[in-house]
């Protein structure tokens, strides 16, 4: 069902083009403030699908996809202009692709699949989305020649250490259901 909350996940992935826009013709401002609103819009679906009760299956699966195509095609539209190195960007890629892959192949072996993300995961989507608005706000509202090197160390060391926390819960659900399955009955 489409609803208000699925509207406002929607808009994040049209707001990419506004933001491609932007970010073509040099205006940092404007894409800084294309990017605040979508973070809002991503604040807002969830806060309105608890308050109005409009939590659906739809939203379940859009709200996070949508945020993943922002950050993804963040990216790598900052890298295409120069913006943050290629490297970062394909290490951020790379770990959700990791991770997506696991989930695909532990579902294939009928294995359950944790979706609860950790502290340190929690924490590296909070560096990669701020990495993403760093260069936008120095080049726009304050210059800085620290905040975007030091974010995007920050972001790789996090995106590094939450997908090896992502593949050590993998290897862990692989080795106990194989325990398991080598014990039936238990």
């Amino acid at each position: 069902m489409l609803n208000l909350p699925n509207l406002f996940s929607i808009s994040r992935v049209v707001l990419l083009l506004p933001f491609i826009h932007f970010l073509r013709q040099e205006d940092y401002g404007w894409a800084f403030a294309i990017l605040v609103l979508a973070g809002l819009t991503d604040a807002a679906d969830g806060a309105m699908a608890r308050l109005l009760h409009q939590r659906t299956v739809l939203g379940a699966y859009l709200d996070p996809a949508a945020d993943k195509v922002l950050m993804t095609c963040s990216y790598i539209a900052l890298s295409s202009f120069g913006l943050l190195p290629w490297w970062l960007t394909l290490l951020v890629i790379g770990r959700d692709g990791v991770i997506v892959l696991g989930v695909l192949f532990l579902r294939l072996l009928s294995r359950p699949v944790e979706a609860r993300p950790s502290l340190t995961s929690k924490a590296t989507t909070c560096l990669q989305i701020a990495t993403i608005a760093a260069p936008l706000f120095s080049l726009s509202l304050y210059p800085s020649s620290w905040l975007t090197p030091g974010l995007t160390v920050a972001t790789a060391a996090g995106t590094v250490i939450s997908g090896m926390q992502y593949i050590g819960r993998g290897i862990q659900t692989l080795r106990k259901g194989a325990v398991e399955s080598s014990h039936p009955g238990r």
